[in-house]
């Protein structure tokens, strides 16, 4: 259960990440919006790159989850 959940936390941190860093790119270089972030949020091109940032933390999480030592049966 426990490496279902690192990849689905890794999984949606790697979409976020791209999303954040695709806005954030089309903001600052083209003065367009791209991808489905600017439709959940509005934030100014800065703001962009944190979501990038929540998407890596999101990333080095589920990886961490996954390769965690599980629990041990006592007995």
């Amino acid at each position: 259960m426990r490496t279902t959940i690192g990849y689905a936390v890794e999984s949606i941190g790697y979409v976020v990440g791209a999303q954040g860093l695709v806005s954030f790119a089309s903001q600052s270089l083209f003065g367009t919006e791209w991808g489905w972030m600017h439709k959940v949020v509005d934030l100014p091109s800065i703001g962009y790159l944190g979501i990038v940032v929540v998407g890596a933390v999101l990333v080095v999480g589920g990886v961490k989850t996954r390769k965690a030592p599980g629990r041990q049966e006592v007995g």
